[in-house]
């Protein structure tokens, strides 16, 4: 049992106080996860439970970002409105990722399109589909979610991918999906898609650039692949 709580500690060790004396980059990620915790259990302090809980995911932030609340749960002093608070800060990290992406709105290549699409695929445990619709100069004018399912698969409408298209006055797209198993390959049902949406494409002068199946350590394209024969 710890014999001091935080209060009891020198007040530029304590994480608050710290982060206001030296600055939000002076804390380690176990103090940066206490201040969000708050309060440890009487056993031990709100440091030494982020300790706990940041080993658990071998105090690797990538990992510890896809954290589930019923994992969280399992921590003794851990409830679920803390939970929710932790979920709702790695979630707001993700989307300021998202935003900065925003910036780079022009795409050169199948890796800069993976780039693109990390703040939007990564660390997912389910499906989602998304198009990314462009001008003449391969600007990004939008990038847009098309549609949910689950861990093995997500269904794609063509109707809806091409209308979006239409309303931006697109004359590009490159599609996405993600893969949660990890394996990059495509499906029968992924090339065949891929197939008849480039079809149509070209009966409307809208051109399919790619088809990248995005997973977190990689990612596969099928104009890389020679797959998109225009």
């Amino acid at each position: 049992m710890e014999q001091h709580g935080i209060k009891f500690w020198a007040e530029d060790d304590r994480p608050r106080e710290k982060l206001l004396l030296k600055g939000k980059t002076a804390l380690s990620d176990a103090e940066l996860l206490a201040i969000l915790i708050g309060s440890g259990t009487r056993k031990k302090c709100a440091v030494t439970l982020a300790k706990e809980i940041l080993s658990e995911f071998q105090n690797n932030l990538t990992l510890f970002s896809k954290v589930q609340i019923s994992e969280l749960l399992k921590f003794n002093g851990i409830g679920e409105a803390k939970a929710i608070s932790i979920l709702a800060a790695l979630e707001i990290g993700r989307r300021r990722q998202g935003a900065e992406q925003q910036k780079q709105i022009k795409v050169s290549n199948s890796n800069s399109v993976y780039q693109h699409l990390k703040p939007f695929l990564s660390d997912l445990f389910h499906e989602e589909f998304y198009a990314i619709y462009l001008n003449n100069a391969n600007d990004i004018i939008k990038t847009k979610q098309i549609s949910i399912g689950g861990m093995t698969g997500t269904v794609a409408d063509g109707k809806i991918i091409f209308r979006h298209a239409l309303e931006c006055k697109a004359t590009a797209i490159i599609l996405s999906h993600n893969h949660p198993s990890g394996k990059c390959s495509p499906s029968q049902t992924d090339i065949s898609l891929t197939k008849s949406i480039q079809e149509f494409g070209k009966c409307i002068d809208l051109k399919l650039l790619d088809h990248l199946i995005f997973t977190d350590n990689g990612y596969f394209s099928f104009a890389d692949e020679g797959l998109l024969v225009n």
